[in-house]
Formats: C-alpha cells, sequence, structure tokens
C-alpha cells in the first residue's frame, strides 16, 4: 500500500513527521510539542481552533465575545477611535482618531488598522460606515467592550492583549493565543483561558456537549487535537 503524500514545505513536512495526527494532546502537551516543531522565518501566530455543536443559522445560537489573555496576544494592534475628543485617545495610544473626518477616510475604503473603538454619542454617525467595517469584523461593538465612554481603558485592554472570537457560518471558531516566541506555559495558559471563554458564551440553548473538537496550531504548522473531555465536564 503506497504511503500517502505530504503536501507542503520541506519545514511542514518535518513538522508533520515529528508529530502523532492520530493523538490527542492535553493542552500542555500539545504546547510542549507545538514549541518543538521548526519555525518560519518570521513569528508566527498561535490559534487554537473550536468546532461547536451548535446551529450556526440560528440566532439564540450565536458565539462571540472577548477576553483579556494572560500573557497578551503578542500582536502589534492598530487602533482607531471614533470621537469627539480626539486629543484623548491620541495620548492613550491611538494611531488615529476624530469622527466626521476619520469616517469620511474609512468611508473612501481606508481600513489600515486592527481594531476600531467608538465612544456611545459617536456611533450615531459611526453607523454611516457600517457597510464598510461589518463585513470585515471592525464594526464597534458594545458587547465587544468596542464601544465604550471610557477611551483610555478601552484602548489599554486592546493594546495588552484584548482579543475577540466570533463564530462563523460553519460553527467554527478561531481565537488567537500567542505568537511561537511565547514559552509552552504561556501558550497554554492562554489556550485555556481561551477556552474558558468560549464555554462561558455558551449559548442557553445547548444542551450536553459543546465543544466538539478543539486544534492548536501555528500559522505554519499543522493542527495538534486537544483532548476536549475535560472542558466539556464544565
Amino acid at each position: 500500500m503506497a504511503t500517502q503524500q505530504i503536501k507542503g514545505s520541506k519545514r511542514y513536512r518535518n513538522s508533520v513527521e515529528m508529530t502523532d495526527l492520530t493523538k490527542t494532546y492535553s493542552v500542555e502537551e500539545a504546547s510542549a510539542l507545538l514549541n518543538t516543531l521548526p519555525k518560519a522565518k518570521f513569528d508566527e501566530t498561535v490559534e487554537v481552533y473550536a468546532h461547536l455543536a451548535v446551529d450556526p443559522r440560528k440566532s439564540d445560537q450565536m458565539v462571540r465575545g472577548t477576553l483579556q489573555l494572560p500573557h497578551g496576544s503578542g500582536k502589534t494592534v492598530r487602533v482607531i477611535v471614533f470621537t469627539e475628543n480626539p486629543e484623548e485617545a491620541i495620548a492613550a495610544g491611538a494611531e488615529v482618531a476624530g469622527l466626521d473626518d476619520l469616517i469620511e477616510k474609512v468611508t473612501g475604503g481606508w481600513i489600515d488598522f486592527d481594531v476600531a473603538i467608538s465612544t456611545t454619542s459617536a456611533m450615531k454617525s459611526v453607523r454611516k460606515v457600517a457597510r464598510v467595517l461589518g463585513p470585515r469584523g471592525l464594526m464597534p461593538n458594545p458587547k465587544s467592550g468596542t464601544v465604550t465612554d471610557d477611551i483610555v481603558e478601552g484602548i489599554k485592554l486592546v493594546k495588552a492583549g484584548r482579543v475577540e472570537f466570533k463564530m462563523d457560518k460553519t460553527a467554527n471558531v478561531a481565537v488567537i493565543v500567542g505568537k511561537r516566541s511565547f514559552t509552552p506555559e504561556q501558550i497554554a495558559e492562554n489556550t485555556d483561558a481561551a477556552v474558558k471563554a468560549l464555554i462561558e458564551s455558551r449559548p442557553k440553548a445547548i444542551a450536553g456537549k459543546y465543544i466538539k473538537s478543539l486544534t492548536l496550531s501555528a500559522t505554519m504548522s499543522p493542527g495538534l487535537v486537544v483532548d476536549v473531555a475535560e472542558y466539556n465536564k464544565v
């Protein structure tokens, strides 16, 4: 019987050879193994992927939220703020801030940022760019903490490692949990926090098993299957 040819770069093939793709790992084991795999020439992003036992077609089963990672995301976050007081936002660390002028810029197609924050009063005007920001997951939203009147604290939390997650149309959720430069312990603790945040976002309509599968991987690595048994006990 012929051996199945594994596609991908030599580094990826070497990574596959170092793992057992049929095995289920604990979070700690997966994080430790990931740390031993060949690394790319850039600092890869590490994510945990969850497949949930929900129906994404039903509005009462949507899963989304935010969490503050214990060790941050390792990502440099570019923040813009829709506000009547741009000076305060810039002083707090925002890359760009404003209201009418910023709305006009975004309407013209500019989206060179990672997170958009808005004050409550500015949201009436910000809705004009919902068609631009919404499909890209950049629209400020009270549920994700990006609509706030405490702009200084909002920027601080985003820059410090708060990440958002949202289920897609196939009931999958991807959550950033760090970088390959993180220690295995940091990745494990961030992953544990991310999965627990998903559990806290569990729709009330769902009974029984909630998380079908979990996979931990870096940008250029194979996925490592994480044991969901412990989390489904919650």
